[in-house]
């Protein structure tokens, strides 16, 4: 290397603590790279294809009777609130992926380029939004195939899928801190798992809490899970919903300024 390549190259360094700009076009940057390695390894969406169908038919068809009476009227229960329960669950793939990504070393290349510190975890968060969009297709789409009607408009419809989006966005930072943490993708599956179908499954996703000991609806009611089901089902069957949608984008919020420093601030002991 030359003397004046030497001179100029600390200069590469001025963006790791440069404008929002940078962090955004840097992030913008990577995302694109996670979308094309999910791209050339399709299995990869099996979480956010596949399973959110087998996940629908198997509660339809084994539970819908028992249930609402009948399988039509238990669908129109189910589908919305498995929206915002399916992206929950899609975010554990991020946190698996970043973990993975450092066991291999690939963010110590991040390291020695001149990109934002923090622009790795936000360009694999950005990357989501395409999982995400999925999610809502593949349940839309066989929902109504299995009969699932919406009873409002696409203005609703729209902005459930954007709700719901932005709710598995900010989950997934829990996935990220969690990835940091831990050693092994596995690992990083298995936490999420223990944390994921306590919250799915103790709120009213998949049945009416009515008959829950106190105790139990108690915790239905703190749920962040609780909040984000009942938006989307007023949004797609209509009902109410601004008090449920301020309860949600407060859970976001409080989501976003609790992980996000923690998922950074473990990055940076792990890197």
């Amino acid at each position: 290397m030359t003397t004046a390549a030497l001179a100029e190259a600390p200069q590469l360094d001025t963006p790791r603590g440069g404008s929002l700009a940078a962090l955004i076009r840097h992030s913008a940057a990577l995302a694109k790279r996670s979308l094309i390695k999910t791209m050339r390894t399709p299995e990869a969406l099996l979480d956010v294809t596949l399973q959110p169908v087998i996940f629908l038919l198997m509660f339809t068809y084994l539970f819908g009777g028992a249930i609402a009476g009948n399988r039509h009227d238990y669908l129109q229960l189910l589908l919305p609130g498995m929206l915002g329960q399916s992206l929950a669950m899609g975010g554990i793939a991020l946190g698996q992926n970043l973990n993975a990504d450092i066991e291999k070393g690939v963010f110590d290349r991040f390291r020695s380029l001149p990109v934002s510190r923090s622009a790795p975890l936000v360009g694999a968060v950005l990357a989501d939004i395409i999982r995400y969009l999925t999610v809502c297709v593949v349940m839309l789409t066989f929902g109504t195939i299995m009969g699932f009607r919406i009873q409002t408009g696409i203005v609703p419809t729209v902005a459930a899928i954007a709700l719901a989006i932005g709710f598995g966005l900010c989950f997934g930072w829990i996935s990220v801190w969690v990835g940091m943490l831990v050693r092994t993708p596995g690992a990083v599956q298995g936490l999420m798992f223990l944390l994921v179908f306590p919250l799915s499954f103790g709120s009213d996703v998949f049945a009416p809490t009515d008959t829950l000991p106190g105790w139990l609806q108690a915790f239905v009611h703190v749920n962040p899970i609780t909040p984000i089901v009942a938006a989307t089902r007023g949004l797609l069957l209509g009902g109410p919903v601004a008090q449920h949608l301020t309860v949600t984008l407060i859970w976001m919020a409080g989501l976003l300024v609790v992980f996000v420093p923690l998922a950074l601030r473990a990055y940076s002991k792990r890197t």
